[in-house]
């Protein structure tokens, strides 16, 4: 169960119900990329202008697959603190053994026929799960039902996954 209470929680590219969904945060900050445009930063994922271990939840909704995941991953757990939590959700294709993408992909045009969408830079495959456990991070999931489709604003049978950086053992 992930509870928002009292804690500090910094979302990229938030949408308007993941603030409802926030209630009882101690913080809520907003971050969107390059320009605020009404978010609270303009935090490049890739080099996240915050200190370490301030946050203690973090959520990217469909943004991984927009930028270089493993430097992003990186400073995600880096700005997390011990115990905090990366709430996110991506295209994943559990078909796919290997996430899809090529760097020699680079018009918008081609981006959008390999990668579903002009700004994608890959889809997930299955291996998704070892990008994000390689930055560190302690990794469990769930698939939404009907109900949590309806009532959280996802997409019918999305993964929503969460990594977990671990209390330090002292």
């Amino acid at each position: 169960m992930i509870t928002f209470a009292d804690k500090d929680v910094l979302s990229f590219a938030a949408e308007a119900a993941i603030g409802n969904l926030v209630k009882g945060a101690r913080s809520y900050k907003t971050s969107n990329y390059p320009h605020a445009n009404g978010a609270d930063f303009a935090l490049n994922m890739e080099a996240i202008d915050l200190p370490d271990e301030s946050c203690d939840m973090v959520i990217c909704s469909h943004i991984l697959e927009h930028v270089d995941d493993r430097k992003s991953l990186a400073e995600l757990f880096r700005i997390l603190r011990p115990g905090g939590q990366l709430i996110f959700m991506i295209p994943v294709i559990e078909g796919w053994a290997e996430t899809y993408e090529d760097s020699s992909i680079r018009t918008d045009r081609e981006r959008h026929v390999h990668f579903g969408q002009f700004d994608h830079v890959r889809y997930y495959g299955a291996d998704v799960r070892e990008r994000v456990t390689a930055a560190g991070f302690q990794l469990s999931e769930f698939t939404s039902d009907p109900v949590d489709s309806i009532h959280y604003g996802l997409l019918r049978g999305e993964k929503v996954f969460i990594g977990l950086k671990q209390q330090d053992p002292s």
